[in-house]
């Protein structure tokens, strides 16, 4: 029987802010299998990212807030042996998708625990961490549901346009990333982890993140209006509208008074740009459908 500390650290609900890779690619993939798009989105959201997750929380034995828990509650050795199972449950499944979507799961595990693992902690290294978490989170992922839900193999998907739509992915969660760090500077401190927050302050944090959110912008206009149509993009511009408002919203209260950079507030901001992402890539979905 699972602890609670154990369920809680495996954090099942924070992978809806990684659900929008997901969308984007189905919206990309043409003639997925129904079957294999529950599979993958199974194998992701319930085995891979919680395994990660747990993984994570067990080395990095947080006493303040992370993503998706307020209040951490000390980690057990069960969490360790859970976050494993989990992984090899995911290749296990995994297999009825195919082998090479098995070998990306493998891969995206692996890099995960060094991650976090003290031996390797690619956490601790800023531009490295940033890099890394942001290339296996977007691209990597894209691609690796598109293997898992498409009809061809990794060869058949092959494409400017595809290579172009993972970059795209990976450019949100660069501009993304230091904010999920923005109110963690004085628990990575303790731990000796130098994370980009950090390094950039935390009005720079919000000045990284505004200018990568505009470039990710200004791609996805020119990925829809180039390979698909203009509604398509208008869409994506109106879906951004509440993230925009709320990103802007907090940034003055910051300006004002620094302690609002806080657990509550990044998780809002989350919330909202996960949601508003979904929405906008299953109506794309439906659209091309």
């Amino acid at each position: 029987m699972l602890s609670r500390s154990t369920l809680l650290h495996l954090r099942v609900p924070f992978s809806l802010f990684l659900l929008p890779v997901f969308l984007f690619a189905l919206g990309q993939v043409e003639h997925a299998s129904l079957t294999k798009v529950l599979l993958v989105f199974s194998i992701l959201h319930f085995l891979l990212y919680p395994a990660s997750n747990g993984y994570n929380s067990y080395f990095d034995r947080d006493k303040s807030s992370i993503g998706g828990l307020r209040t951490p509650p000390p980690v057990s050795r069960q969490l360790y042996r859970t976050s494993l199972a989990l992984d090899a449950i995911a290749l296990l499944i995994g297999l009825l998708v195919g082998w090479q979507f098995v070998i990306m799961l493998l891969l995206y595990g692996l890099v995960s625990k060094a991650y976090s693992h003290p031996s390797i902690r690619i956490k601790r290294y800023p531009w490295t961490s940033w890099l890394v978490a942001g290339f296996f989170q977007g691209c990597f992922t894209f691609f690796m549901v598109a293997v898992g839900i498409a009809p061809s193999n990794l060869v058949g998907l092959i494409s400017p346009r595809l290579f172009f739509a993972g970059f795209l992915c990976s450019l949100v969660l660069w501009g993304s990333y230091p904010m999920t760090q923005i109110y963690q500077h004085q628990e990575d401190r303790n731990r000796g982890d130098i994370t980009l927050s950090q390094l950039l302050g935390i009005t720079g944090t919000f000045h990284f993140t505004a200018v990568m959110f505009l470039l990710a912008s200004m791609g996805f206009i020119l990925y829809f209006k180039t390979f698909f149509n203009m509604h398509q993009a208008a869409i994506f511009l109106i879906g951004m509208l509440p993230v925009v408002i709320y990103f802007g919203y907090w940034y003055t209260k910051v300006r004002e008074n620094p302690d609002k950079a806080d657990f509550d507030h990044t998780m809002k901001l989350n919330l909202i740009s996960s949601m508003c992402l979904n929405a906008c890539f299953l109506a794309i979905y439906f659209l091309n459908s």
